[in-house]
């Protein structure tokens, strides 16, 4: 499965959110924080989106715009995250999952901070199931991308355990580096000295 890379240019597409909400990606006027999930139960998922959700005004003040994936069912992905107020899409073929490179692996849980990360997520998020839906596996890594409004990809994580992605003071370092360097006028080379 080949990986996206800093610097791929990305295919202009439209998705649909869990609630039938179009999504254009790339965004035309914002950098785009495209976030793979693991499956809708997930407890360290939801603590992670619970953290993402309390910022997110911070998150869009800094001019991004949050789509994350998880491979569940838009009706699995309804009842934990269908208050986020962020886009939410579903993937249960895992076909953005295969074109972005996402994989799967037993280090997402056997990590020693996987688990550590698990205990602590269950104590915050109560509701907790194992994998019911088509497509949902407990091994799916997780994998953040920042990407530039003509479809840049800036930056990239590929998760190597369950809980390990950007947090969010890493997302808005990101964006604002990646702001500043697109805000920056186009440097033309001085000319060479003509010989004497």
């Amino acid at each position: 499965m080949t990986q996206v890379n800093v610097g791929s240019l990305l295919e202009h597409r439209k998705l649909l959110t869990i609630h039938g909400d179009p999504v254009q990606l790339p965004e035309p006027e914002r950098l785009v924080h495209l976030q793979f999930r693991r499956y809708a139960g997930c407890p360290i998922c939801n603590m992670h989106l619970r953290s993402v959700s309390q910022r997110h005004e911070e998150i869009r003040a800094a001019g991004i715009r949050e789509v994350v994936v998880f491979h569940s069912s838009a009706e699995t992905m309804l009842e934990f995250q269908g208050e986020l107020p962020f886009a939410v899409i579903a993937d249960p073929a895992k076909k953005l999952y295969a074109e972005f490179g996402v994989q799967s692996s037993l280090k997402a849980v056997l990590n020693p901070r996987a688990p550590l990360a698990g205990f602590r997520a269950r104590s915050v998020v109560h509701s907790v199931r194992g994998a019911m839906g088509i497509g949902e596996k407990h091994l799916g890594l997780p994998a953040d991308f920042l990407i530039a409004p003509d479809g840049r990809v800036l930056a990239a994580k590929y998760g190597k355990y369950a809980s390990d992605q950007w947090s969010v003071d890493e997302l808005l370092d990101l964006a604002k580096l990646h702001s500043r360097q697109l805000a920056a006028p186009a440097r033309t080379p001085a000319p060479a000295p003509t010989p004497a």
